[in-house]
C-alpha cells in the first residue's frame, strides 16, 4: 500500500511540475515568439517573422504548452491552391523556422490533447494530421459530408463546432452558412444550427468557440464582400446565446475584412487577421480580458 502511496505522490508531483513548466513558458520573455505582448490596442504580430513571402492570414494555433506557433501563408486570400501551413517551434532554447507543415491545407486547430491538428482542405472536408516522433503525420481526410465544414473547432464535451450550411442550401452558397454545433456517436452525425440570436441571413462561419462553450467570438455584421466587425456572446445557464456584443472600437476600428479569431491557450491575448486589401493583411494580436461566467 506505501508503494502504491508512493507512487500516486510521484505522479501527482510530475503532472504538478510539467503543468508549471507550461506556465513559466508562458510568462517567460520567450513567450509568443519571444514579441513584445501588446495592451488594449492591437498591434500586427511578429511582422518580421511572419510574412517571409506572400500573405500571412487566417487562424493561428498554439500547442498547449506554449511552445508551438502555426499558421496560414497564402499569396492571395481566395487561392487555396497557394495556401501552406507554417510553424515555429521553441528547442534548444530558441525559436526555429517557419518550417512548412503542409501545402493547399489552412487553419489548423489542436485536438483537446494537443496531438492531432484538423486542417482544412475543401468545404466539406476536414483533414487531420498526428504527431508522429518529432513532426506530423502526412494529413489524412477525417470527415467528409455533403455540407460545409467550415472552421471546425473541438470543444471539452466532445462536441464540435462548424460554419455550416447544414441541411439547407448548398454547400458553395456561403450565404446559407451558420454557426453549428456539430455532434458524433458511433458513425451517427447531427448538424444542428445555433439559431438567433448569433445567425443571420448572410454568411456566418467565422468564429471561435472557448472549449468550455463558455462564450464564442463570431465575425459579425458580414457585408456580401465579407468585410464585418467581430463580437462576443456568452452562453447563458439555459444553453441559449446572449446577443452578441462588439469587442470595442479599438478592434472594429473601420471597414476591413476580419476573420480567423483565436484565443490562446493562457487565455491572455485574441488573434486575428485584418486586412482592407490583401497588401494590407496582417495577423494581429490583442489583449484579452476573459470573460465571466454567466
Amino acid at each position: 500500500m506505501y508503494k502504491h502511496f508512493m507512487i500516486a505522490v510521484l505522479l501527482l508531483l510530475t503532472t504538478n511540475l510539467v503543468c508549471r513548466a507550461q506556465t513559466d513558458f508562458w510568462t517567460s520573455a520567450h513567450a509568443y515568439l519571444g514579441q513584445t505582448p501588446p495592451g488594449d490596442t492591437p498591434k500586427i504580430f511578429a511582422p518580421n517573422l511572419l510574412p517571409d513571402t506572400g500573405i500571412a492570414m487566417d487562424r493561428v494555433a498554439w500547442s498547449a504548452d506554449g511552445k508551438e506557433f502555426y499558421y496560414c501563408n497564402a499569396l492571395k486570400w481566395f487561392s487555396a491552391g497557394t495556401n501552406k501551413i507554417k510553424y515555429f517551434k521553441y528547442t534548444d532554447r530558441k525559436w526555429k523556422g517557419p518550417f512548412v507543415l503542409t501545402d493547399q491545407y489552412y487553419a489548423p486547430t489542436f485536438s483537446l490533447d494537443d496531438n492531432t491538428l484538423y486542417l482544412q482542405l475543401n468545404s466539406g472536408e476536414v483533414w487531420q494530421s498526428k504527431r508522429k516522433g518529432k513532426g506530423w503525420s502526412k494529413p489524412e481526410l477525417y470527415l467528409k459530408k455533403n455540407y460545409g465544414l467550415y472552421d471546425f473547432m473541438p470543444v471539452q464535451s466532445g462536441a464540435f463546432y462548424v460554419g455550416s450550411n447544414g441541411n439547407q442550401g448548398s454547400m458553395k452558397d456561403w450565404s446559407t452558412y451558420d454557426f453549428c454545433k456539430f455532434t458524433m456517436s458511433g458513425k451517427d452525425t447531427t448538424i444542428q444550427s445555433l439559431g438567433a440570436p448569433l445567425n443571420t441571413p448572410g454568411f456566418d462561419g467565422d468564429f471561435f468557440i472557448a472549449r468550455d462553450e463558455s462564450y464564442i467570438i463570431i465575425s459579425a455584421k458580414e457585408t456580401k464582400d465579407f468585410e464585418c466587425e467581430l463580437y462576443i456572446s456568452y452562453r447563458q445557464n439555459d444553453g441559449s446565446w446572449s446577443t452578441p456584443e462588439s469587442m470595442g472600437p479599438l478592434i472594429n476600428n473601420g471597414t476591413a475584412h476580419r476573420w480567423g479569431q483565436y484565443v490562446t491557450p493562457d487565455n491572455k491575448y485574441l488573434f486575428y487577421t485584418q486586412g482592407t486589401s490583401e497588401k494590407e493583411c496582417h495577423i494581429y494580436w490583442v489583449r484579452f480580458h476573459k470573460p465571466q461566467s454567466n
